[in-house]
């Protein structure tokens, strides 16, 4: 059985968009493609 107050005491609200937006963009998260462009950059440099 559900214990609600035991639910209601795990519950975290979700961001609102604008917060969530600036979380994602504050994080440095690198795909495929920039770490091909670091490496191709530190390639020429040598």
């Amino acid at each position: 059985m559900i214990n609600f107050e035991e639910e209601l005491a795990k519950y975290k609200p979700s961001l609102e968009v604008d917060q969530a937006e600036e979380a994602i963009y504050n994080n440095d998260l690198s795909d495929i493609s920039d770490l091909i462009d670091k490496i191709l950059k530190e390639k020429k440099g040598r």
